[in-house]
């Protein structure tokens, strides 16, 4: 199964590690560290130039995504439960 993170994105859901809150960015220096790591490396995938709302880390990249993070729990959880 998969997860559509906005746009015409859509990722296996048994890759997805962690679905992160925009927020949290500003909670943790780790976090901070992480997501600035991720981008010198070439991990990260904006999929929407406007607002991002969450950040999805899966085994290969880091995708900013437009959707907010419950919306993309929601969507987890739905397909989990088909």
């Amino acid at each position: 199964m998969f997860i559509h993170l906005g746009a015409n994105v859509l990722v296996p859901i048994k890759d997805v590690i962690a679905i992160i809150d925009v927020k949290m960015k500003d909670s943790a220096e780790s976090m901070k560290e992480f997501l600035h790591v991720a981008d010198e490396e070439g991990f990260v995938v904006t999929i929407d130039e406007g607002e991002t709302k969450s950040y999805v880390v899966t085994s290969k990249n880091v995708y900013y995504s437009p959707i907010s993070s419950l919306t993309l729990k929601k969507r987890s959880h739905y397909v989990g439960n088909l």
